[in-house]
């Protein structure tokens, strides 16, 4: 999917490019790759490299244009696992800006791209349009980042009365997605390092607050991140034990209801017997021996109550 807009705002949408656009890709398929590389002399391994998922960010310069790749967060459905992050690519030249990502996301959605709902002016600076890319992923990262928090703790409440594995699989999932984001935030800290210490003389004062801002969102995000890692470390260790403890409690209270079940069977067992028991002729023989059956159980029962092992 390929749009083209005349300024970042994302407004007005052109059909073809023309100096100072935007354009934005998502999902390419065949045609459109062919159209970047051949059309806006998009180079290949450069196109390839932001629609690898594993690539990292990072900051590259050219004689006839400039790439930043930066990895944002997107939903995951397929796996269980809630979140994974991928690459998105601003390639800028001197005659229009391209923005690639292999997914939709939220950092850039297809549908209401815009960046500056609150600028009457259009805006044509290419720097404050990356920072605010930057700006938006580290937002994205944080609400992503509130979502987990709250699963985990669904899950917490889950896991304190299961004794089945699914609970901490679920966990696992949750651990595995804060991995992705603190190895991305990470990567993406490098790049805003370079971009602070590589235009300090030439910045303006607009774009250097909001470099900071960026700086301090992503710095944020990556706290969260951290934490909410180290505090699922714990908990997975933590809630093993308690999964165990909970088969042992289950196992003892099955052994306890075998060993009160085993007294009826007993007292049957030995007045079944092929031998005289005085109770032959009796007529109340069966209701006798029911009832002593039922009497040393309900003992048996206020035993283990008492000593609190049923």
């Amino acid at each position: 999917m390929l749009k083209i807009f005349k300024t970042f705002g994302g407004y007005n949408e052109i059909e073809k490019p023309e100096s100072g656009c935007w354009i934005n890709v998502t999902q390419p398929n065949a045609n459109e790759i062919e159209l970047l590389t051949k059309d806006f002399n998009v180079p290949q391994d450069v196109v390839r490299d932001i629609l690898d998922t594993d690539e990292r960010s990072r900051i590259e310069h050219d004689d006839d244009w400039s790439l930043i790749i930066i990895r944002i967060p997107v939903p995951d459905k397929d796996n269980g696992v809630p979140y994974f992050t991928v690459p998105l690519g601003i390639f800028m030249t001197d005659s229009f800006t391209i923005t690639i990502c292999q997914v939709e996301n939220e950092v850039l959605p297809y549908d209401s791209p815009s960046l500056y709902r609150d600028n009457v002016r259009p805006v044509k600076d290419v720097l404050n349009f990356a920072l605010k890319l930057f700006l938006r992923t580290a937002n994205t990262y944080l609400r992503y980042l509130k979502y987990i928090n709250q699963q985990t703790a669904i899950i917490e409440q889950d896991l304190e009365k299961s004794i089945r594995n699914k609970e901490l699989n679920r966990l696992l999932k949750m651990e595995k997605c804060l991995v992705f984001f603190i190895t991305s935030i990470k990567a993406n800290e490098l790049v805003l390092a370079k971009l602070k210490n590589g235009n300090r003389r030439s910045i303006s004062e607009i774009n250097e607050d909001l470099l900071e801002d960026a700086i301090i969102e992503n710095k944020q995000a990556l706290d969260m991140a951290q934490i909410y890692s180290d505090i699922q470390s714990g908990m997975m260790d933590a809630f093993a034990s308690v999964i165990s403890n909970n088969l042992n409690v289950v196992m003892k209270q099955l052994a306890s209801i075998s060993i009160i079940l085993m007294i009826p069977t007993l007292v049957a067992s030995f007045y079944g017997m092929n031998v005289p028991n005085n109770l032959e002729t009796h007529r109340w023989a069966f209701f006798l021996i029911l009832g002593i059956s039922v009497v040393l159980a309900l003992i048996g029962i206020l035993i283990f109550r008492k000593r609190e092992w049923f």
